[in-house]
């Protein structure tokens, strides 16, 4: 973990005012009590509006409007890509030409490799600028409107720094998310893919999945009449952004199938017990599982180990 620093800005550009971003800017000020400015970009004028109306930003910009980029990245201290992975290198690409050298640029994506590969081919020799980052956090409901100031307090954010990266830009982006109430750690992009694919993404899929299966099924109003607490559960996050989660499994399909296959395998455990009234064979496996969980939950469930080792 880094050690906690203290963080001040002058002017911070967010690329995408959503949950992720918004709730940034408002930890920042309302949770910080940091007064530098916050800039905001969006493609679409509705979304950068809505920040600018619930005081979330001081200042809305179009992605779009040369000018306007310009005037939202001058004078920038730091820059946050909140926007879906697939989106990066377009993102990156479009900002080149208007980002100073004394611009730190991060973003808040849920895979790293792809994200790493976007940097390096849109940036180039000025790769340095850019820190990977990945907040480890978030709701089922999307958009400014959904941001909240505590949303990352005791939450991971993951950084995987780059080779070039100074050191102090580095400590810089995890400043800025410990201000917010984060636990910053660091991983390579290739461990953080793996990791993220297991114990994130390969649940949102299988969230989207058994809801899935329900709406295919020819009974599935009545099924979802007596859903109750179980199935409200499992399934909260499949209330996530489609756009998002589809980018992220396409970036991260290998990590991603891989979790699946050995899901698949232990899913054809339980079904040779379950075919087999193998009463006992179940009961072992729920019991470590049950073990595993309630462990898992009493160390806190957020907080990471003291550090991850870079494999």
């Amino acid at each position: 973990m880094f050690p906690v620093a203290p963080f001040t800005f002058n002017k911070l550009v967010i690329f995408g005012v959503g949950l992720i971003g918004g709730s940034l800017a408002r930890a920042l000020r309302e949770r910080a009590s940091l007064s530098g400015e916050v800039a905001g970009v969006g493609r679409s004028p509705k979304s950068v509006e809505r920040a600018l109306e619930l005081g979330v930003i001081d200042s809305a910009a179009s992605l779009d409007d040369d000018r306007a980029l310009a005037a939202a990245l001058r004078g920038a201290d730091v820059v946050l890509l909140a926007a879906p992975v697939a989106q990066t290198q377009p993102l990156l690409e479009r900002i080149a030409p208007f980002l100073e050298a004394q611009t730190i640029v991060t973003d808040a994506g849920s895979t790293k490799s792809d994200v790493v590969a976007a940097a390096r081919a849109a940036l180039g020799g000025r790769v340095a600028q850019f820190v990977p980052g990945h907040p480890i956090a978030g709701r089922e409901s999307s958009g400014v409107d959904a941001a909240l100031p505590d949303l990352y307090v005791k939450r991971n954010v993951v950084l995987c720094p780059l080779a070039e990266n100074p050191p102090q830009a580095v400590e810089r982006v995890a400043a800025m998310w410990q201000a917010a109430g984060a636990i910053v750690s660091r991983m390579n992009e290739e461990q953080h893919d793996r990791v993220l694919a297991s114990v994130s993404h390969l649940p949102h899929v299988l969230s989207f999945a058994l809801v899935e299966q329900i709406l295919e099924s020819p009974d599935a109003a009545l099924k979802f009449s007596f859903a109750a607490g179980g199935f409200r559960d499992f399934t909260r996050i499949a209330a996530s952004s489609p756009e998002m989660w589809r980018d992220v499994c396409v970036a991260n399909r290998a990590a991603l199938l891989a979790e699946l296959d050995a899901y698949t395998a232990v899913l054809a455990r339980f079904r040779a017990a379950i075919d087999a009234s193998d009463g006992a064979a179940l009961e072992e496996a729920f019991a470590r599982s049950r073990v595993a969980r309630t462990e898992w939950q009493e160390r806190g469930a957020k907080k990471p180990a003291d550090d991850f080792p870079a494999k």
